[in-house]
């Protein structure tokens, strides 16, 4: 009898126990009822198909078979000149050294049928001869056909026998923040690699003198995929491959790429003009934050700043001036510098933008013509070069040429600080009238051939030099 308690009590409490669990989960308010309204599944979740957990989301294949083909190895072989000291010393030898070969790597992307070839300055800088090696191991030379250094792009060309796969440009104003891209380039020589990531972050400033709006993303990059392609799911290019921010070398999350809107524009201006043509909107300032909106007074604290307005630019004309923020223009929102110099150089002199303001606590919107750059310099064999000011042509009685604003050749460094401020008024001959004609010149020089240079000095006198 005790036996037959035990086994009932048993039965009675496990009963129970499966009538309260159904209760609980099943029945109209329970856990998986069909009434039941705080659960949502992960497939019925919309917000779940947003974040990208798709399937189809995450395949990069056709994106990286569209690009890998434009893709380019580039190889840039260079010679300097290296003197033997052990000769020097015990011969007095000084027969200028022996020529030594450099070789340098990168990457390039086709963007023309016909073989146009955009790629970073600094993989092709100072080359001699530049070799470039398609994805199906076909080798073509390659001509430089111009440079702009400030903002790190190259445009090459090869002659093909053949019509070549090339890249589309896409719009990189309309990339977003978290939007999946694809790096591709030829890291440490080796062939087309692929590499995933996200964008980081938009109209990245790194403080550097050219370019103040890099792409940022945590694709993989390394050395070597300098020039090469940074595209989004959809295979169209939003940006070239510049640099990565690292303490060894090699990549450690951070990379950077010269936006396809910017790289458009200087490859455009090279093909028309010869050179890069810049506009400028004639305000100075800075951007906004919060210690600088609570110096200022102001509450705004996002958006530019103008201190000053440049006399006789656009700004001044259309009348801009010296309290204004502006915080937007044309359809870019402007928070910080690099937002308004990342937009304004997809501008060229002459250009109508929109320009939105706060003034006095009232926004408005204010059309401006944009000016001719006359701060745009070039660099060649090291030197650079400025357009002269009204000071200097006043100062040098002249009312041309272009002025040098740094050496940074090391075979004339001791002679720098006589050469900066001197005007050069004319090359082989030729009369430079200001940087437009001191860089279309000089795009269709050698860096290996001489040229005779005509200057004044600070003296005022006029010498000649052969470099």
């Amino acid at each position: 009898m005790k036996q037959f308690s035990s086994l009932f009590l048993v039965s009675l409490l496990s009963g129970a126990t499966t009538l309260g669990a159904y209760k609980l989960l099943f029945d109209n308010d329970g856990y998986f009822s069909n009434d039941k309204k705080t659960l949502t599944t992960l497939a019925s979740d919309p917000y779940a198909k947003r974040v990208g957990l798709s399937s189809n989301v995450l395949d990069f294949t056709e994106a990286a078979d569209k690009t890998i083909h434009t893709v380019v190895h580039v190889k840039n072989v260079s010679y300097q000149k290296v003197s033997d000291p052990i000769l020097e010393f015990f011969y007095g030898y000084r027969g200028g050294g022996q020529s030594q070969e450099q070789v340098g790597t990168g990457s390039g992307v086709i963007i023309s049928e016909d073989g146009y070839i955009v790629t970073n300055n600094h993989v092709v800088k100072d080359a001699s001869e530049i070799e470039i090696t398609l994805n199906n191991k076909k080798s073509y030379k390659a001509k430089l056909i111009g440079t702009d250094s400030k903002m790190d792009i190259a445009l090459l060309k090869i002659d093909a026998d053949e019509k070549l796969p090339y890249s589309t440009f896409g719009n990189s104003d309309d990339v977003k923040v978290g939007e999946w891209v694809l790096a591709v380039g030829n890291p440490y020589n080796l062939t087309s690699t692929v590499t995933a990531g996200i964008v980081s972050a938009k109209a990245r400033n790194l403080g550097t003198d050219g370019i103040q709006s890099f792409i940022q993303t945590d694709a993989a990059v390394n050395p070597g995929n300098s020039g090469g392609a940074l595209v989004n799911t959809r295979g169209d290019l939003i940006g070239i491959n510049t640099m990565i921010t690292s303490m060894t070398g090699s990549y450690v999350g951070y990379s950077f790429a010269v936006p396809s809107n910017i790289t458009r524009k200087i490859i455009e201006d090279i093909m028309e003009f010869g050179n890069v043509q810049r506009g400028i909107l004639g305000v100075e300032g800075g951007e906004l934050n919060a210690k600088a909106s609570k110096e200022l007074g102001i509450k705004q604290t996002e958006g530019f700043y103008i201190n000053n307005v440049r006399k006789n630019t656009g700004a001044d004309k259309s009348g801009l001036k010296k309290g204004d923020i502006i915080i937007k223009i044309d359809n870019q929102n402007i928070a910080t510098f690099a937002d308004l110099s990342g937009y304004i150089n997809t501008k060229r002199p002459n250009d109508k933008v929109a320009v939105t303001i706060i003034r006095e606590g009232n926004s408005q919107t204010i059309p401006v013509t944009l000016s001719k750059n006359e701060f745009f310099n070039t660099e060649f064999k090291g030197i650079e070069l400025e357009n002269i000011s009204a000071a200097d042509k006043k100062k040098f009685r002249v009312d041309y040429g272009v002025k040098i604003k740094s050496i940074n050749n090391e075979n004339l460094s001791q002679y720098a600080e006589e050469l900066k401020g001197n005007i050069i008024i004319s090359i082989d001959n030729v009369k430079i009238k200001d940087i437009e004609t001191a860089s279309k010149l000089l795009n269709n020089k050698d860096e290996r051939q001489s040229v005779r240079i005509e200057m004044i000095n600070k003296n005022g006198e006029i010498i000649r030099i052969i470099i």
